[in-house]
């Protein structure tokens, strides 16, 4: 029970800095949104690893973490780019497909799920891509370079999960602190290169520390859950992040949730229940 909680609280946490992170996209550049946001994050690791105080990371930690936070930095700008370019569902159905990366990952290293637990998965992914669907009331058609970006952030994002799981069996602290160094050194080539303004309102600041405690959050959160359960079932419940995305814009932006949606949050649900039943 503790590894279903840990791993729809990743959930909870990466689909509430999402919803940020795009809102604050729409106001600021994705450069400064995620230079801001990831200093945040790295003050949030440090202060983990000070309190844990581990010992020094292995060169496969070391290794595996950097790549992990150079993934998700362009996993990140991505998923924020897309949800930019129109409202908070466009993209979301077709990230929402990164928890299929981890899935594949963990049945080809030999997992093995009870037959009720990959229904379960089925159930969840296919709900939470319909959770995520949205028609723009104008009747608008979709940006062929949301779906572009959409697909980029769902093919890294989900390699940074299996990242994240590969290095959290060695070192939890270590690993999601070096992910933070990881897309720090790839951002400041990029700021290097731009320059981008970082004026902005208090309130605007406050959001964008509250999206890297958040998104750093959900990664240490999504590491302790895979310690303790199959990757291939741990990392499809922390997918449902997209769910909480919708809602929140649903609560917040006044974006309408249709049937589909109720009947794909509905889908993923069960889809959990059918994973902690097997």
């Amino acid at each position: 029970m503790l590894t279903i909680v840990l791993a729809l609280g990743a959930s909870a946490s990466w689909g509430s800095a999402d919803f940020l992170g795009g809102l604050s996209t729409r106001r600021l550049s994705i450069l400064t949104v995620s230079a801001v946001s990831q200093l945040a994050g790295l003050a949030f690791t440090l202060a983990v690893v000070l309190i844990v105080l581990p010992g020094f990371p292995s060169s496969r930690v070391v290794l595996i973490g950097l790549l992990a936070g150079a993934l998700g930095t362009v996993g990140l700008a991505a998923l924020y780019s897309g949800l930019a370019l129109g409202p908070m569902g466009v993209v979301a159905p077709i990230a929402a497909l990164s928890g299929l990366v981890p899935v594949a990952a963990g049945l080809a290293r030999g997992e093995r799920p009870a037959p009720l637990q990959l229904v379960g998965v089925a159930l969840a992914i296919g709900g939470v891509v319909l959770a995520a669907r949205h028609r723009d009331e104008a009747g608008a058609r979709i940006h062929p370079r949301a779906v572009v970006l959409a697909s980029v952030a769902a093919a890294t994002l989900g390699l940074l999960v299996v990242l994240l799981a590969a290095g959290g069996d060695e070192d939890p602290a270590w690993t999601i602190l070096l992910v933070r160094v990881g897309a720090l050194a790839l951002l400041g080539v990029a700021l290097l290169v731009r320059r981008p303004s970082f004026a902005m309102a208090r309130s605007q600041l406050g959001t964008l520390v509250g999206v890297g405690v958040m998104d750093n959050g959900a990664n240490l959160l999504f590491v302790l859950a895979s310690r303790r359960g199959l990757l291939s079932l741990v990392a499809v419940m922390a997918s449902m992040y997209p769910v909480a995305t919708v809602l929140l814009a649903r609560g917040f932006l006044h974006e309408r949730l249709g049937n589909t949606q109720v009947l794909g949050v509905t889908m993923a649900l069960a889809g959990v229940g059918l994973i902690a039943l097997g």
